[in-house]
């Protein structure tokens, strides 16, 4: 299915934070999965849905945001871009595909477009993060796919009760 990439307006904005949510569900299953409950509401309160909303309106508004629309006009995915010219970094912020239009390439085209993006903007070094737990399985295929090397890290946490 062809589609065409353009820069997010503010009118995109909800579109974009409903198919992120349907997005990464799997990607905060997994995350309840790995961290187990405790963890899992303290780091996302008031729950995740809400907390990643919030996360997604803000970078949408103050970033280079981008989204891919199917020739019929559907916002099937989205892209967020930052540069760090300091560093010489381009940062691949967010990115998702409705999961309706997951595996029709819409990621890999989001991808395409950002390394183009950042490459055509001088920077040295482009990066983006994601999860080593199953749920970000395919976002790792995916940044495999168009050339990125993974350098794993981890993250523990340990929940403890706040003192009186």
């Amino acid at each position: 299915m062809p589609s065409h990439i353009r820069p997010l307006i503010a009118a995109d904005v909800q579109a974009v934070v409903d198919l992120s949510l349907l997005a990464w569900e799997p990607v905060f299953v997994s995350f309840e999965n790995v961290l187990g409950s405790t963890v899992f509401n303290l780091m996302y309160r008031p729950d995740w849905r809400t907390a990643q909303a919030a996360a997604v309106r803000t970078c949408c508004l103050a970033d280079d945001a981008f989204v891919l629309n199917t020739d019929d006009g559907v916002t099937a995915g989205f892209v967020v871009l930052r540069q760090d010219r300091e560093e010489s970094l381009g940062i691949i912020e967010m990115i998702a595909v409705h999961p309706e239009h997951q595996r029709r390439g819409h990621g890999r085209a989001l991808m395409e477009f950002a390394i183009r993006r950042l490459t055509d903007q001088g920077l040295a070094l482009i990066n983006v993060g994601t999860g080593g737990d199953p749920g970000h399985a395919p976002a790792r295929a995916l940044y495999e796919a168009v050339g990125f090397t993974g350098l794993p890290l981890v993250n523990y946490y340990l929940p403890r009760r706040a003192e009186r």
